[in-house]
């Protein structure tokens, strides 16, 4: 696969659209189907989201050939945003180990764990911008989103 095309702002994307920052979904089966779904829900679609579902049977190498492909495949120069569920879990694990060898081989790749739906809402709304602030807001929309909403409350 030959480089995106270069712009002021970022690499082109084939359509001469400007690229945006890659997301991968890892998360226990089915949750990385289910966000993928919510976000597509709310925003129609979205190309450069990719999800791998982490199967209880299945073998953590396997998980993590296909994660490392899922990167390679959403990167288009502009970097790739990583989303887990659980930090410690076979998929934090899976998408750490996974990271870690597209870093080697030349792919800007942020992890976040504790992935919900404000943080996902949040990474889509803001992929046109660099990986780091796509990271920041991904980060900053689920902090904001945990909180208590009962009557009790002041």
């Amino acid at each position: 696969m030959s480089p995106p095309r270069s712009h002021p702002k970022g690499p082109l994307a084939p359509d001469g659209e400007q690229a945006a920052v890659g997301i991968v979904i890892v998360a226990h089966e089915p949750m990385a189907s289910a966000l993928y779904a919510c976000g597509c829900h709310v925003f129609q679609g979205q190309d450069g989201v990719l999800i791998h579902d982490v199967g209880s049977n299945e073998q953590p190498e396997a998980s993590e050939a296909a994660v490392r492909e899922l990167i390679d495949d959403a990167d288009t120069g502009r970097g790739v945003l990583v989303l887990t569920d659980v930090l410690g879990a076979t998929p934090s694990n899976v998408a750490a180990r996974a990271a870690a060898a597209a870093r080697g081989g030349g792919h800007s790749v942020n992890l976040l764990a504790g992935a919900n739906m404000a943080m996902l809402l949040r990474a889509i709304s803001y992929r046109q911008t660099t990986l780091d602030e796509v990271t920041r807001q991904a980060m900053a929309g689920a902090k904001q989103a945990v909180l208590r909403v009962d009557d009790d409350v002041v």
